[in-house]
């Protein structure tokens, strides 16, 4: 379907919005038809049909769903509507976004949009419509899938659908998961699709940042700042600038820390250690932590403020082990990984393998699927991985020992109790809360995480 032959048809309450799509759409497509109210969507779709619908996700109307451009989606794949139907929605609402494709929307828009982006992406849900009508597929989309980031399982789709939206934008993204699911990977690969690929990723482990150090290593300093300031340093802000500045590890760092970090994203420039110059950086930040959403809305630990800076978009990284087949070709691909680099024939893995794996917890995620597979390789002498050479970490699959003295008696009990009582105690000052525990700031994070606290 050729864009200047196509009729599309503009769904939005705000009357701004379609004369703004109206005006940019009317030298480019054949016609432009505008609708505010989306309880005529039966009418139009009556009196003629239409290549492309622009469909807004949220209306003020009598439908009072919480999701109302979802309910509207349905009520046109009713009516047999064949036009590729393009969401518009605001950020907040991303992952309703990414579940109307799933409901049959072709792809979505994000307010506010480059003209440019908008027209391409009509372009395309045009020629996808064109293809599927020609050969009875749509061919595989997205530039973000066949990356690094393995997965067939509807939670990776999701994430893969949702970072090809995401990535080109500025926007701020949180990502959540359990420790080894891959937080890292998918960070590099919002950043490797952005329009910031050509300039620097810049990884900062912030839980493990001591207090001293955490305004030298971010910020940077100037000579004789302190002890062992020898020279001028950037810090990891103005590496970064230009370019992707990822913090792992966020939920980590103390409240104090909370604080300058949040003064530096809110007016966007940084000012080194033993300077009064502020230096302006423009930064697209990424940040990660394994600490449930929760945790981070407890002001006692982390500030509500921040939470909101750095959440613009949220992204759930699924443990390993529900995400089904998914382990399969991760170990297939560890296998091929390892085979080449320990220089062995290409290892296969039997059919009791791959059941092994399937039925296996993996606590320790894809890190520790990564490591059994490489150990089992290493060790191999044939040219199949059978069941007996996967040997799980002990670390991380060793079983409690049973015990009949009651819970609240156990020795780890009484740990966890002292630790919340103390951090309670310090409103969630980490730095306090050690030195009265009478451990370092690190141990203290180790329990943190042992006890889910």
């Amino acid at each position: 379907m050729q864009f200047k032959k196509a009729s599309i048809l503009v769904i939005d309450d705000d009357t701004d919005v379609l004369t703004a799509v109206r005006l940019l759409l009317k030298p480019e497509a054949g016609q432009v038809v505008t609708e505010k109210n989306p309880e005529q969507i039966r009418f139009h779709l009556a009196q003629q049909s239409f290549d492309a619908i622009l469909l807004d996700m949220n209306f003020n109307s009598a439908v009072h769903t919480g999701n109302e451009g979802l309910f509207w989606l349905k009520k046109i794949k009713e009516l047999r509507s064949d036009a590729a139907v393009i969401m518009i929605t605001a950020y907040g609402d991303i992952d309703l976004a990414v579940r109307s494709l799933k409901e049959g929307a072709s792809d979505f828009v994000i307010k506010p949009w480059h003209n440019e982006k908008l027209i391409g992406t009509i372009k395309d849900a045009l020629k996808r419509k064109e293809n599927k009508t020609t050969s009875g597929m749509v061919p595989e989309s997205g530039s973000i899938i066949g990356t690094e980031l393995i997965g067939r399982s509807d939670a990776m789709q999701e994430i893969l659908l949702k970072l090809e939206k995401i990535a080109p934008t500025d926007a701020n993204i949180l990502i959540l998961g359990e420790n080894g699911t891959g937080k890292d990977l998918i960070a590099k690969a919002i950043h490797q699709h952005s329009l910031r690929a050509q300039k620097p990723f810049v990884k900062v482990d912030v839980g493990a940042l001591t207090e001293s150090l955490f305004e030298s290593e971010l910020f940077g300093h100037k000579k004789g700042a302190f002890t062992d300031a020898k020279e001028d340093r950037a810090g990891r802000f103005e590496a970064a600038n230009g370019g992707t500045l990822f913090l792992d590890e966020i939920g980590n760092i103390s409240l104090q820390q909370q604080a300058k970090l949040l003064t530096v994203l809110q007016n966007r420039q940084i000012t080194r250690l033993g300077s009064n110059e502020s230096v302006p950086v423009d930064i697209r930040l990424i940040c990660a932590t394994n600490l449930p959403i929760m945790e981070l809305a407890n002001e006692n630990r982390f500030r509500k403020d921040l939470v909101y800076r750095i959440n613009t978009v949220e992204i759930m990284v699924p443990p390993l082990r529900k995400r089904g087949n998914d382990i399969i070709l991760l170990a297939k691909h560890f296998s091929n990984l390892y085979s080449n680099k320990y220089l062995k024939p290409t290892l296969e893995l039997d059919d009791n393998a791959l059941d092994k794996l399937l039925h296996y917890h993996f606590p320790g995620n894809i890190r520790e699927l990564q490591y059994t597979i490489e150990r089992a390789v290493i060790m191999s002498d044939g040219g199949v991985l059978e069941a007996k050479d996967l040997i799980f970490s002990p670390i991380e699959s060793a079983p409690e020992e049973s015990s009949s003295v009651p819970v609240e008696l156990k020795l780890s009990a009484v740990e966890k109790n002292t630790i919340r009582r103390v951090i309670e105690k310090h409103h969630g000052n980490i730095t306090k809360a050690a030195k009265e525990l009478g451990i370092t700031r690190t141990a203290l994070y180790r329990r943190l995480s042992k006890y889910d606290i």
